[in-house]
């Protein structure tokens, strides 16, 4: 019975905390703020670094469930090495950092909302610096970690470990981080758990409908097509990410309840 009514009260707690924080609106705004500035920033350290792959493409190939026509349309999207690291500025790499620092504070937002906390202070940037950083090397350790050991017994073993854990720990980290410590970090692990758990039921829902669709779309309205799949699988990434520390935070409170 104490299980059932844990249940029963971490459903109920999703779906209310879910209306009131407007879960749809703010994982659309999550694909938006992504698409803006980590897809730029990951493209342009894919360039730097050409020996480990193409960076950004091979996360979102790779996330989509996408072979063939599908994933050579998601490559198409973005240029060349040459092309990147003889256009980018310093200018750019600066509108980028506040772009993706912007990024960093609506994930924030949203954190404290569904803990139910104050606004952490303005001054407390540095946080949301780090947490820009923190995601940024996660989905480099995600494109690269297909790199190692190619072609051998060990390297899917690898990318599932190195992905999961970091994973994992990663979104641990990233709400112990943006809420500046005013949760219990026993009380977080929940949610980091759900959001990987989420992640990995969207990479299957994809295989099955993202990715014909995407090759489908490609075909009919060339990289348009393509775009709108991509970003569509964003704002799924970002109802997982905010949905995962919602499921956490419920399953918290109800294990509080009497």
């Amino acid at each position: 019975m104490r299980t059932w009514r844990v249940l029963r009260a971490t459903v109920k707690g999703v779906w209310g905390q879910g209306r009131t924080i407007e879960l749809l609106q703010r994982s659309m705004a999550f694909a938006a703020l992504f698409f803006v500035t980590l897809v730029p920033l990951l493209i342009v350290i894919a360039a730097a670094f050409p020996s480990r792959g193409s960076g950004i493409a091979e996360w979102i190939t790779d996330g989509l469930g996408l072979t063939g026509e599908g994933a050579t349309a998601v490559h198409r999207l973005f240029v060349s090495r040459g092309q990147v690291l003889s256009t980018t500025t310093g200018f750019g790499l600066a509108a980028l950092a506040v772009f993706g620092v912007s990024l960093m504070a609506a994930v924030q937002g949203v954190y404290e909302r569904i803990w139910q906390l104050d606004r952490g202070p303005w001054h407390a940037i540095w946080r949301q610096a780090l947490g820009l950083a923190g995601l940024t090397g996660y989905i480099v350790l995600a494109a690269w970690s297909g790199t190692f050991w190619r072609h051998s017994t060990v390297q899917p073993t690898f990318r599932i470990v190195a992905t999961t854990v970091g994973g994992v720990l990663l979104f641990w980290w990233l709400q112990r981080l943006l809420l500046a410590g005013r949760v219990p970090p026993r009380d977080l692990l929940p949610g980091a758990v759900a959001t990987m758990a989420a992640l990995a039921g969207l990479r299957l829902f994809s295989r099955v409908v993202f990715a014909p669709l995407l090759v489908s779309n490609a075909i009919s309205y060339g990289t348009v097509g393509t775009v709108l799949v991509v970003q569509t699988w964003l704002i799924g990434v970002g109802y997982t990410v905010y949905g995962g520390a919602l499921v956490g935070s419920a399953v918290v409170r109800a294990r509080q309840e009497p």
